[in-house]
């Protein structure tokens, strides 16, 4: 019983943890659109945008979640930079010697053009399984051990990623970018 305890704590913490993000995350959003439909000036919708990493003033925040402009009408141009989020965060663990001593836990984007953007969504899974292939690689060879967040480190890290991401559709994808990372010790 003591051992299922010890094991069934760190999981329920990750899926609370999880669970809060997730619901805090709509929050921030709906703030970042509630400041463009209450008339705040352009300084501040810019700021807004900024914050969450879009450079698009004057729509709603779908374009860092996902959506952009795409084929929706707007007159964007299809080749502008747009960028696809994952909707949940990425769990990879960390095995050794036949036991999980640590989770890492990361959140993506994957930076497309404004036409490959809609059947980017279309193909979330193959990406996926591409990306979590390549980090379960990492994880296996040590990438994350010591100083995980050292440039060198992330630079191999992201060039590993992208090539998988390349490899598994034929859309545009010119970066992935690491958005969030953080190891949780088991």
């Amino acid at each position: 019983m003591k051992k299922i305890l010890i094991m069934l704590i760190p999981v329920l913490a990750l899926a609370a943890g999880s669970i809060g993000g997730d619901m805090l995350r709509p929050a921030a959003k709906a703030n970042a659109e509630g400041a463009h439909a209450d008339g705040s000036s352009a300084a501040d919708a810019t700021a807004a945008t900024e914050a969450h990493g879009s450079t698009d003033t004057g729509h709603s925040e779908d374009a860092h979640g996902g959506g952009g402009h795409g084929g929706d009408g707007h007159g964007g141009d299809p080749g502008a930079a747009a960028w696809f989020t994952f909707p949940s965060q990425f769990f990879v663990p960390m095995m050794r010697n036949g036991d999980m001593g640590a989770m890492m836990i990361m959140t993506l984007t994957v930076e497309t053009t404004e036409a490959d953007l809609e059947p980017m969504k279309q193909q979330e899974h193959r990406l996926r399984d591409a990306l979590l292939r390549q980090l379960m690689v990492l994880a296996n060879t040590g990438a994350f051990d010591g100083n995980f967040t050292a440039e060198a480190r992330l630079r191999v890290m992201r060039e590993g990623l992208l090539k998988a991401a390349q490899d598994a559709t034929e859309l545009s994808v010119d970066k992935v970018l690491i958005e969030d990372i953080a190891r949780q010790q088991g």
